[in-house]
């Protein structure tokens, strides 16, 4: 024998060890997982903040343009009623409220 003796409370205790650095290391890596998801939605909504304000002032200039340069009838309707179509359908889908009906199965009632 090499003279390497180890008792069966050594074993328990570094089995309770290694148990323990897993929970840590895992507690950790959500923690992680958590930081980076807040910072990606916050980076999502400074992006779309970003991206409505340069279509609006797209959209801002265009019809500027239109009613600086006195066009006809037809093409200022069609630069000042095309938007409002598209900021009127966004806002109508944005405040309707939907809901998901799901079917049961399974005979749980």
């Amino acid at each position: 024998m090499n003279g390497l003796i180890v008792t069966p409370t050594q074993i328990l205790a570094g089995v309770g060890v290694l148990l323990v650095s897993f929970w840590v290391w895992r507690a950790g890596s959500r923690r992680a997982k958590a930081a980076a998801e807040a910072a990606r939605s916050g980076a999502r909504l400074v992006s779309l903040a970003g991206r409505v304000l340069f279509n609006a002032g797209l959209i801002v200039a265009v019809q500027w343009v239109v009613i600086a340069h006195a066009g006809s009838g037809w093409l200022l309707l069609a630069v000042l009623g095309l938007p409002a179509l598209f900021a009127a359908y966004a806002l109508t889908r944005a405040m309707t409220v939907t809901t998901v009906d799901t079917s049961k199965r399974g005979g749980r009632r």
